[in-house]
């Protein structure tokens, strides 16, 4: 099947004013900005974006900001949630704000995600749904052998594991995406569709490089990159602060 997108998609961080408010046009100005800066798709309201800070109201305004703002690239809205009922819903109404596709992380403690993925594809309609496995935030995630069976249109692994993005492109015939920087230069000489980054954020530049092949991109990026992962969300925040002078106010913990 054909990807999304190829390249590098940026795991947005949200922006919120002093007194935590959603600030959902400044947030649609940076992955403005970071479309400038060569992103090729921005995924909104993530795990890097606090979705699970953030309601259903909330996420939408984001969709539709941030669609509104980046003209042809392509918007990925993040619909996952802790039930089933709770990501269909929010799909559903995902569809109408311009997205193109959705992504959805599986809940903490689903063994079997089918039915998850499912009714999220259901309630997608023909807005394409991304299969999203992250164990450490959601274990277990998803078996690797499931994801022939599922109604997605590709798969984010962020499992930072270099032998689980092998057996995922060894056996799941869809389109593939890492969310770990460190895994760029082998994520492109895999043949792999790119990659979804909180470091894009701060160094879309460096992480288009390394995809491409470039060994010493990825050495430039390293400080950066160990820095936007530590006390997550805000070392990346208090990154993103720096160079764009926004706001680092986070809503997690």
């Amino acid at each position: 099947m054909d990807p999304v997108f190829t390249g590098v998609g940026v795991a947005l961080v949200t922006l919120f004013d002093e007194h935590r408010a959603l600030d959902a046009d400044a947030t649609a100005d940076l992955a403005a900005r970071l479309v400038d800066l060569g992103c090729d798709a921005i995924v909104v309201a993530g795990t890097t974006g606090e979705a699970d800070a953030l309601d259903d109201d909330e996420r939408l305004r984001l969709f539709a900001a941030v669609r509104a703002a980046v003209g042809d690239a392509v918007v990925i809205g993040g619909t996952g949630a802790a039930s089933t009922h709770q990501a269909a819903r929010v799909t559903a109404r995902a569809t109408e704000t311009g997205v193109d596709a959705v992504i959805a992380r599986t809940p903490r403690g689903l063994a079997d995600p089918s039915g998850y993925y499912r009714e999220i594809a259901d309630a997608a309609g023909s807005t394409p749904v991304l299969a999203y496995h992250f164990p450490a935030v959601s274990p277990p995630g998803i078996p690797v052998e499931m994801l022939p069976s599922l109604p997605v249109a590709g798969v984010k692994d962020s499992s930072g594991d270099a032998t689980r993005l092998l057996a995922t492109v060894d056996s799941y015939a869809g389109p593939v995406w890492t969310g770990q920087p460190g895994l760029m230069h082998m994520a492109g000489a895999l043949g792999c569709a790119g990659g979804i980054l909180a470091l894009a954020n701060v160094a879309p530049e460096l992480c288009a490089a390394a995809f491409a092949g470039d060994g010493e991109a990825m050495r430039k990026f390293t400080p950066t990159h160990l820095a936007a992962e530590r006390d997550f969300p805000r070392g990346v925040k208090a990154l993103v602060a720096e160079r764009f002078g926004t706001s680092d106010v986070v809503r997690m913990g």
